[in-house]
């Protein structure tokens, strides 16, 4: 549901009706309470041109003014508006299968291959943006040379700051995660401006924690320079960034969905390994404990 989210129905058939519901979201950021009503629709497309705002709302578990607010968050003027333009969609038309041709059943695919094939989408993007690596050679260079290296990650990004922080650690010598917001996160930016950090790394993703604005703004007070992985050029903390590293979030789902996100977070720390030359050396020193001490068990 996103502008980087394409249809997976198949070329050369005509969508059925959840195929068509599932472009008339398209490009909108709905919330998960909004994202659930979509979902609803899609699962009754047959019958959502007929289900009123309040069988609706029964149908997804949520309340009727949710219903108006996701109408509205499409761009109608309420529900009725949504209602006519499901009525205009139709029920869609069905051919026949030829030669090599899939049937429709196959080609409108389910809500959850939607999902999958948008995250596969995103990262075909993302591969695409990669053709020129001089943005993410730019910033490993950055925060290669960063000593200590703080790296930010609040809320829904604190997953994709938490799996960088703990790889990073093994090729650089000082890694510091920041992933509580407030005052703390505050403290642990002057700490390692103290200890004398020259960029930040933040992941940052929707919806955009206030919280991340306000670190980032103390960053760049104490002379920071920052990095930035977040879903797009024009995300809400772009102008507190120095390197801006888009990675598109999936939207197809209640809850976002970030393979992008990472993958360029592994992209980054494999060029961060090439201006590290002690990081073989970090590398090798870890397998040896490893075996050591019977670490892994596969």
């Amino acid at each position: 549901m996103s502008e980087e989210t394409p249809s997976a129905v198949g070329e050369g058939v005509t969508p059925g009706p959840s195929g068509r519901l599932l472009g008339l979201f398209d490009g909108h950021r709905l919330t998960p309470t909004q994202r659930r009503i979509a979902h609803c629709l899609v699962r009754n497309a047959a019958d959502a041109p007929f289900l009123s705002s309040v069988e609706v709302a029964e149908l997804a578990g949520v309340s009727q003014p949710s219903v108006t607010r996701f109408a509205v968050a499409l761009g109608f003027d309420g529900y009725p508006a949504l209602r006519r333009r499901l009525r205009e969609l139709g029920p869609g038309d069905q051919v026949e299968p030829g030669v090599g041709q899939e049937t429709a059943k196959d080609a409108v695919r389910n809500e959850q291959q939607q999902a999958v094939l948008a995250e596969i989408a995103n990262l075909q993007h993302l591969a695409a943006v990669l053709a020129d690596p001089e943005p993410v050679l730019q910033a490993a260079r950055l925060l290669a040379a960063s000593r200590p290296l703080p790296v930010l990650g609040l809320r829904a990004a604190s997953a994709q700051a938490h799996g960088f922080a703990y790889f990073a650690a093994k090729v650089h010598p000082d890694v510091r995660l920041i992933d509580q917001g407030g005052s703390m996160a505050l403290d642990q930016v002057e700490q390692a401006v103290q200890a004398g950090a020259t960029a930040l790394i933040c992941f940052s993703l929707p919806r955009h924690p206030r919280e991340v604005v306000d670190v980032l703004s103390a960053a760049k007070r104490a002379g920071l320079t920052v990095v930035t992985v977040a879903e797009s050029v024009f995300a809400p903390v772009a102008e507190l960034t120095d390197v801006m590293l888009p990675a598109a979030v999936g939207s197809s789902l209640v809850f976002d969905t970030a393979c992008a996100p990472m993958m360029l977070g592994r992209v980054l720390l494999q060029a961060m390994c090439d201006e590290l030359p002690e990081s073989v050396a970090r590398l090798e020193a870890f397998e040896q404990g490893a075996a050591a001490r019977g670490l892994f068990v596969g």
